[in-house]
């Protein structure tokens, strides 16, 4: 049997492209100085091996798509209903799942805690490459889990960790972390754009072949994104990330990706001594407002992935100390701020450029969506005019470069949603209004946002 054929290539550590001879700028993403050199052996179950031929490695078939049987998949539960909910439902037998962080977010002790829930009756392997099986285990004991059933393994190799699930034959399996695997045969480090690109992709065709749940722990850059390179997050199923905002308790846990559920779901949960609790009532969280009532702040009704989420907006406006007027928003796009505030002077005549302008989301929250345009502008006019807006007030809405608001998706539930918490008087765009009555709830419909204002200087 002839002998596999060495082959060597640059790789840029930044978008993980290959070049067949060093340079020094890369082609694909423009970095300079970001390649280096590795030299790739054919191993086991990689790319190049024969037994990567195919979807999880075996020969492909060609098929009518209605010949296809899709069976439904029996999915497992986690034991937390905040998680489950990201990840639509549960785990899927034969995903992967990566979950990302910054460090200390909780990452690790979340993951702890839900594979000694799921080891009471599923055969589950953890699998720590960054701390002793001493350490993991004071951990479990601070935090005061059962860890009769739950299997642990202290190993980097990919090949060893792979026998090990072939002889234990688990349904779940956590691999921490994702950065500190290595494969046989190839010249890197761990860590490298080729190490975790080839090791991701081992145990992607690992899981698919074995029916096996994978759960990968991945570190984030200084930038904030995940480390490695871009097509990780390709090859896997599921891609969540663990916000935790500076001071607070709470954490945010927000899908990206998810072949099996909606993307954009949002989880919360709270960091305690006993670790990570789930938090039932997010609004609760976010809609923390003063016993005094202060101009600039102002609820509004969010939508993340399939559920309305009530949270305060806060607006500060203030005289330029010097220099430019500043445009800061925190948990929002400043880039929308800004646009807004030019959409108020030339629609409504209202000029704020001699005045400094912070907008926030209050308890640490992100919203991503448009529909809180609105009431991003009514709270920056009432700190401007230093006008208290009522408290049993909720808007939302979108708003346009012409003036007008467009109508948001879901806008029966958020209203409903604002009515269980207690809000009267609603601003909403036109069509958004509801064609039946919501609990006690007036609900005012505008279709531009001059007409809002009007609405708001008669409550």
């Amino acid at each position: 049997m002839p002998k596999a054929k060495v082959k060597s290539a640059y790789v840029c550590q930044e978008c993980g492209a290959e070049h067949a001879k060093w340079q020094g700028q890369c082609h694909a993403c423009g970095e300079w100085n970001s390649l280096s050199r590795v030299t790739i052996s054919p191993v086991a179950g990689s790319a190049t091996s024969h037994q990567a031929l195919g979807f999880a490695g075996v020969d492909a078939q060609i098929q009518k798509l209605s010949d296809v049987e899709a069976l439904d998949t029996q999915r497992i539960g986690s034991g937390f209903n905040e998680l489950d909910r990201v990840l639509g439902g549960g785990f899927v037998p034969g995903s992967v799942v990566l979950i990302g962080g910054d460090p200390g977010a909780g990452k690790s002790t979340l993951l702890l805690q839900a594979c000694t829930k799921l080891a009471t009756d599923h055969g589950v392997l953890y699998v720590t490459g960054e701390e002793s099986l001493q350490q993991l285990a004071l951990r479990a004991q601070r935090l005061k889990l059962p860890m009769d059933g739950l299997s642990v393994a202290a190993e980097t190799r990919a090949e060893v960790i792979a026998s090990h699930i072939a002889a234990q034959k688990p349904q779940v399996v956590v691999l921490d972390s994702v950065q500190v695997l290595q494969m046989e045969g190839l010249d890197s480090t761990p860590g490298s754009v080729t190490q975790v690109r080839e090791t991701a992709a081992f145990f992607t065709r690992l899981a698919k072949q074995q029916d096996v749940v994978i759960i990968l722990v991945g570190h984030i850059t200084k930038e904030g994104g995940l480390a490695g390179p871009k097509v990780l997050e390709h090859m896997i199923d599921c891609f969540m990330m663990l916000d935790s905002p500076a001071g607070s308790r709470y954490r945010t846990l927000r899908g990206h990706k998810n072949r099996f559920g909606a993307v954009n779901e949002l989880g919360v949960f709270a960091m305690t001594d006993l670790g990570m609790k789930e938090v039932a009532n997010p609004s609760a969280i976010f809609l923390q407002r003063g016993e005094v009532d202060s101009p600039g702040s102002i609820a509004t009704v969010t939508w993340e992935g399939t559920r309305p989420l009530l949270v305060e907006l806060q607006a500060l406006v203030d005289d330029v100390a010097g220099g430019h007027p500043k445009r800061v928003a925190v948990g929002l796009d400043q880039q929308r701020l800004a646009m807004h505030l030019a959409v108020l002077h030339r629609h409504c005549g209202i000029t704020l450029g001699d005045q400094d302008v912070f907008a926030n989301a209050v308890g640490g929250v992100r919203i991503n969506e448009t529909g809180a345009d609105l009431a991003v502008l009514l709270a920056v006019l009432g700190s401007f005019r230093d006008r208290v807006l009522p408290r049993e007030l909720i808007v939302f809405g979108e708003l346009g470069l012409t003036g007008e608001l467009r109508p948001v998706a879901n806008g029966q539930e958020r209203l409903r949603e604002a009515s269980k918490h207690g809000f009267k008087h609603a601003i909403v765009p036109f069509a958004n209004r509801p064609k039946e009555r919501i609990g006690n709830m007036t609900v005012h419909g505008v279709k531009t946002l001059a007409a809002a204002l009007e609405v708001v200087s008669t409550l």
